[in-house]
């Protein structure tokens, strides 16, 4: 669809940044802070990049102040952290640790009073070890209670101040890479678990959901899901199959549950077929049906190409963590589909697509399967930043990527998809969960490598400026753009 002219991006359009607590804040045991899963997990030999761990990050614990005013600086409409569950329940459930909520209080009153909106994460991956312990995190009906009730903290304590809130942060990338690819915690491979985990999971985002319906809270609440729409590498029939078999496992199974509170049926089937069905309890489709979420939140980095796969074909590759560039191995589900390399996109040194159009297909298919505002709570370019001798950081080519990108968004804007708000990933460089910090997203530059904090000096990068300016004016160079 081609237009004469776009739309402009709406007045009250939220121009964001975002960051996850483990990532960023370190103060990993400081003020009644109780262990994470990711705070062990990142202690198992061969598990990161170097060994890298959040113990410290950034800093940001620490120096929230200093980076708030960057984002004032900036000129960002809004902010969106996640809060770490074990600075307000060390243990995961029991006594609140007064010290934890003040931490984020603090934080929101910072950007409130810098006129920034806060847009909080209720789960950024980092479950309180204390739980997974005690029955096993996501593999037990436990977990529902607990996480609303660490949610209804939050809703009761900042409502008014919060208006934009995330659930759950990427579902399919915790559980499959927490119960199948075995490279997040809780380092398991067993399908079984996983599908139940999973279900368990949509019944957390759902109850949570239902609770702040129930308290009234002002303001908006949804998950956040990592979709990458998915292409066939050809018109051959075999391989339009796999593409609608990736795009139903890798997508439906979890949208459709937030939106209809339904599995798909494709998938429901091969479930059944191959005794991977989970638990269902009396009751558990009705709690999913009637918990529709207020935005569908969009954490857009890829798209991915699939081709046929047979029962004896491709399984578990290996994804690219160390930014070799080529080093990533096919991978697949056997007798669904494989993915295969875009021979029509480029790819970053971590071997992801870089495919503005598929952001722009992504947020229109969301739009017409789902007809829920999106908010994109996720985009960015993850490469290697060089700090130059006189302090600065030439990253044109992230200011390329990012733009490319809000040309996507707004002719998405003009073909009719209600968009609320763009964040990139990240404000500041963080750890890059896997990849150490030399992945560096950023528009700020932290002084520091996996074996060195250094001073953790902050430099602003040249696309601190560039996005400062797109923030001014509202988007005008995106939607003049030829």
């Amino acid at each position: 669809m081609y237009h004469v002219e776009r739309k402009p991006f709406p007045k009250d359009f939220l121009w964001g940044s975002a960051s996850a607590a483990y990532q960023i804040e370190g103060a990993w045991d400081k003020d009644g802070k109780g262990p994470s899963i990711w705070d062990n997990f990142v202690r198992i030999e061969g598990k990161t990049f170097k060994g890298t761990n959040g113990d410290v990050a950034v800093d940001h614990y620490h120096r929230f102040k200093e980076d708030v005013a960057l984002m004032a600086e900036q000129g960002l409409k809004t902010y969106r952290f996640s809060v770490a569950w074990t600075r307000i329940l060390p243990n995961g459930r029991g006594e609140v640790n007064e010290k934890g909520l003040m931490f984020y209080e603090n934080l929101i009153d910072e950007l409130i009073a810098h006129k920034i909106e806060p847009m909080v994460t209720l789960y950024h991956w980092d479950l309180p070890q204390a739980l997974q312990n005690a029955y096993g995190g996501f593999e037990s009906r436990e977990i529902i209670e607990d996480f609303t009730n660490y949610a209804t903290i939050l809703f009761k304590r900042f409502a008014g101040k919060v208006k934009y809130w995330v659930t759950l942060n990427e579902q399919n990338i915790f559980i499959i890479h927490g119960y199948k690819l075995q490279n997040h915690p809780p380092n398991v491979n067993n399908a079984k678990r996983m599908f139940q985990a999973n279900h368990i999971a949509n019944l957390v985002n759902a109850s949570v959901i239902t609770k702040f319906r129930e308290l009234n809270i002002p303001g908006l609440i949804g998950p956040s899901f990592a979709y990458g729409p998915n292409y066939s590498i050809d018109s051959n029939p075999k391989n339009v199959l796999a593409a609608e078999n990736a795009e139903d496992f890798g997508a439906h199974f979890w949208m459709d549950v937030y939106r209809f509170g339904e599995y798909p049926i494709m998938v429901w089937q091969w479930l059944k077929d191959n005794n991977l069905t989970p638990e269902v309890l009396d009751g558990d489709m009705d709690l999913l049906k009637h918990a529709i979420p207020d935005f569908m939140g969009l954490n857009y980095y890829r798209t991915t190409v699939n081709a046929d796969n047979p029962l004896d074909g491709v399984g578990l590759g290996k994804i690219n963590t160390t930014g070799v560039k080529g080093s990533t191995v096919e991978s697949g589900e056997p007798g669904l589909y494989k993915h295969v390399s875009n021979p029509y996109t480029d790819k970053t040194n971590w071997d992801w697509d870089i495919d503005p159009t598929g952001l722009r297909i992504a947020l229109r298919r969301i739009a017409s399967r789902y007809r829920l505002p999106i908010l994109i709570t996720e985009n960015g370019l993850g490469e290697y930043d060089k700090l130059n001798d006189d302090c600065t950081i030439d990253d044109s080519y992230r200011i390329e990527y990012i733009r490319q990108h809000l040309v996507a968004i707004n002719d998405a804007i003009s073909d009719g998809v209600n968009v609320l708000g763009y964040c990139t990933w990240s404000f500041t460089d963080l750890l890059s969960w896997l990849n150490g910090y030399q992945k560096r997203y950023g528009f700020v530059y932290i002084d520091r490598d996996e074996l060195d904090e250094k001073e953790l000096k902050r430099y602003k990068k040249a696309s601190f400026y560039w996005y400062q300016q797109i923030i001014k004016e509202n988007g005008k160079q995106i939607t003049e753009a030829k």
